[in-house]
C-alpha cells in the first residue's frame, strides 16, 4: 500500500509540474527588453502566443508558468518594439532600388559616371532614371543644366529626381518627348529657365509634364518593388512603414499581397489627394487590418527647402527674389480639409516653409478649435515661426518629423533662412514639448531608411561623420527615451495603431527587433554602427 501511495504521489507531482504550465508559441529569455510601455519598464523575458505578446516579465517567473514550443535565449542582447517609420515612401523605396543611385554624388560629373555604369548594366531601359542628386553637395552649389546629360545620353530620355523628390533633372530628349518649352507653366511649379530656355530642371508641380509621358510600372513591377523594399526594411528592424501618398490601386495591391502572406510588413497608407480619391474613400470610410491602416489623406502645402520650393513668410536669404510657393491655393487647401474634417479621416499635410506651416496650422485650427483626438498631423514641420509652436498644443496637432533632414540640411539651411529664422527649423524638442510626443520617420528614399540613423541624428544632432563636434542646434536635441518612443509607441499613436502595437506589452502584436548593442547606452559616435540581429513580425522571424 505504501509503495502504491508513493507511486501515486510521484505521478501526481509529475502531472502537476507539466500539465499546469500554460502553452505558448515562443519564450524569449535572457534579454534586455525595453518595453516602451506607459511606464517605460524593463524586462528580461516575454511569451508570445498567436502572434501577440502573452506575458512580459522576469525569466524565472515566465519559465515557470509557460511551456513554449520555441525558446529563444538572447544571451543578454537588447530587444525593442519593432521600429516604425510613420512617414516614408515604401513603394518609392522599391522603385528607387530599380534606378541609378545618385545619393552622395559629390559632383555633377560623378552623377554622369554613375549613370553610365547603370546604363551599361541596363542597356534596354526605355528611360534612364535615377534619384538622389543634391547640388548642395557639389563644389558649385547651383542647379545643374542638361548639357552634360545631352552629351552623355543623346538618344535615351533621362529623368533624375533630386534627393528631396521636389525637383527633376532631364535631358533634351525628355524635354522633346514631353513637349516642354519656355512657355510651359503649371501652378505650384517651375520650369527653370536660363537665357529664356529650359535648363532641364523642373521644380515641384512642373514635374507632372514628365509624369505624363514616362512609362509607369504595372502591378507585376510594383509587386516586385514592394517585396524588394520589404527585404531592405526588415534588415533594418522596420516592422511598420508608411506610404506617404499612394493611389487606391496601390493600396489595394498592398492589401492583397498582405492577405496572401507575401507582404508581411505592416503599412500605414496615406491616400494621395485628388478628387476621385476623395470621392471614393470619403464614401467608403477608414479601414484597418492587422497589417494595413487606411485612414488618412496626404496633402502637400509646399515644396522643399533645398530646391527653394518651400513657402516662406519672407524671401529666401540666398535668393531674395523668391519666397517659394504653395502647391495648392489656400482656398483649395481649406476646401479639402473641411471635407476631411467632416469624415473620420486624418489630415496629414506636408509643410516645410514657415508660411506653409503657418497657413496649415491656422486652417487646422479653424476646424479643430481645441484639444481633440483627431490626431491630425503636420508632416515635416521643418521651419516654424516662434508664435506658431503653441498651435500644435492648442489643437492637438502631431508633428511628424524626420531627424536626418536636420543633419542633411544643416550645411546650407542657414544660407536659405538666415541666422534668426533657422532657429525655428528642425526644432524637434520644441515641437515635442507641445503635446509631450512627436513621431520620427525618415522620408525614405529621400533619406536612408535606417531608423537608427534618425535616432542618432535626433539625440546627437550629428551626421554620419559625427559632425559637427558639439551637435547642430543642440537646444533641440531629444533625449534617448523620447527618441525611442518617437519611433515606436508615439509613432503607433500617430498612426492610430497604438491599440495594436508600438510597445512590448500583453495583448499587443508581437513585433520586436534584436540589436547587437544597446542604443540607450552606446556612445553617440557608435550609434550608426548598430546592426540588427533579428526582426520579428507577429511572432514570426522575418530577418
Amino acid at each position: 500500500m505504501k509503495r502504491h501511495l508513493l507511486l501515486f504521489s510521484t505521478l501526481a507531482a509529475l502531472v502537476t509540474g507539466c500539465s499546469f504550465k500554460k502553452k505558448a508559441d515562443l519564450l524569449v529569455k535572457n534579454a534586455q527588453i525595453y518595453t516602451a510601455d506607459s511606464s517605460f519598464s524593463m524586462a528580461d523575458a516575454f511569451v508570445v502566443q498567436d502572434g501577440k505578446f502573452l506575458a512580459v516579465g522576469s525569466e524565472q517567473a515566465l519559465a515557470g508558468q509557460y511551456e513554449a514550443t520555441t525558446t529563444l535565449d538572447l544571451e543578454g542582447q537588447p530587444v525593442y518594439p519593432g521600429f516604425y517609420d510613420p512617414h516614408a515612401h515604401f513603394l518609392g523605396l522599391g522603385q528607387v532600388l530599380d534606378q541609378a543611385d545618385l545619393v552622395g554624388a559629390e559632383s555633377y560629373d560623378e552623377v554622369i559616371e554613375r549613370l553610365k555604369t547603370f546604363y551599361k548594366a541596363h542597356p534596354n531601359v526605355l528611360w534612364l532614371s535615377g534619384r538622389g542628386w543634391d547640388q548642395n553637395d557639389w563644389p558649385e552649389k547651383v542647379f545643374p543644366t542638361k548639357e552634360k546629360l545631352d552629351a552623355a545620353f543623346p538618344n535615351v530620355p533621362v529623368a533624375l529626381m533630386r534627393v528631396d523628390g521636389h525637383a527633376l533633372l532631364i535631358n533634351s530628349k525628355a524635354l522633346r518627348l514631353a513637349n516642354i518649352t519656355a512657355g510651359s507653366k503649371l501652378p505650384g511649379g517651375e520650369v527653370v529657365l536660363e537665357n529664356g530656355q529650359p535648363t532641364g530642371v523642373l521644380v515641384d508641380n512642373a514635374m507632372q509634364f514628365i509624369r505624363r509621358v514616362i512609362p509607369r510600372p504595372d502591378n507585376a513591377d510594383k509587386t516586385r518593388m514592394l517585396l524588394n523594399a520589404q527585404t531592405a526594411c526588415f534588415a533594418l528592424g522596420l516592422t511598420t512603414v508608411s506610404d506617404a501618398g499612394i493611389s487606391p490601386d496601390e493600396i489595394n495591391l498592398i492589401d492583397s499581397l498582405q492577405q496572401a502572406g507575401k507582404l508581411k510588413i505592416r503599412d500605414y497608407a496615406m491616400i494621395s489627394l485628388g478628387e476621385p480619391n476623395l470621392d471614393y474613400f470619403l464614401k467608403r470610410g477608414p479601414f484597418q487590418t492587422d497589417r494595413l491602416t487606411v485612414r488618412s489623406f496626404k496633402l502637400y502645402a509646399d515644396g522643399a527647402l533645398g530646391s527653394r520650393g518651400a513657402c516662406l513668410r519672407q524671401p529666401y536669404s540666398d535668393r531674395p527674389e523668391t519666397s517659394g510657393f504653395l502647391l495648392l491655393a489656400p482656398s483649395e487647401l481649406e476646401r479639402v480639409t473641411k471635407l476631411i474634417y467632416a469624415s473620420k479621416f486624418q489630415a496629414n499635410t506636408h509643410c516645410i516653409g514657415d508660411s506653409a506651416n503657418h497657413l496649415m496650422l491656422d486652417l487646422y485650427g479653424k476646424l479643430l478649435k481645441e484639444k481633440n483626438d483627431r490626431r491630425w498631423r503636420i508632416e515635416h514641420a521643418q521651419v516654424v515661426s516662434p508664435e506658431d509652436f503653441v498651435k500644435f498644443a492648442q489643437y492637438s496637432i502631431i508633428p511628424s518629423v524626420q531627424p536626418t533632414h536636420a543633419t542633411s540640411d544643416m550645411y546650407w539651411a542657414g544660407d536659405r533662412l538666415g541666422s534668426i529664422r533657422v532657429k525655428g527649423a528642425y526644432a524637434f524638442n520644441d515641437l515635442m514639448k507641445q503635446n509631450s510626443l512627436i513621431a520620427f520617420g525618415s522620408d525614405f528614399p529621400v533619406e536612408a531608411p535606417n531608423p537608427l540613423f534618425g535616432f542618432h541624428a535626433a539625440v546627437a544632432r550629428q551626421d554620419a561623420k559625427n559632425f559637427p563636434a558639439g551637435g547642430y542646434q543642440m537646444e533641440n536635441a531629444v533625449d534617448r527615451k523620447s527618441a525611442l518612443l518617437a519611433m515606436t509607441r508615439w509613432a503607433a499613436y500617430a498612426n492610430f495603431e497604438d491599440q495594436l502595437r508600438g510597445c512590448i506589452a500583453p495583448g499587443k502584436q508581437a513585433d520586436f527587433v534584436v540589436l547587437d548593442q544597446d542604443i540607450m547606452t552606446a556612445p553617440n559616435q557608435k550609434l550608426r554602427q548598430t546592426k540588427v540581429r533579428q526582426t520579428w513580425v507577429g511572432g514570426e522571424r522575418v530577418y
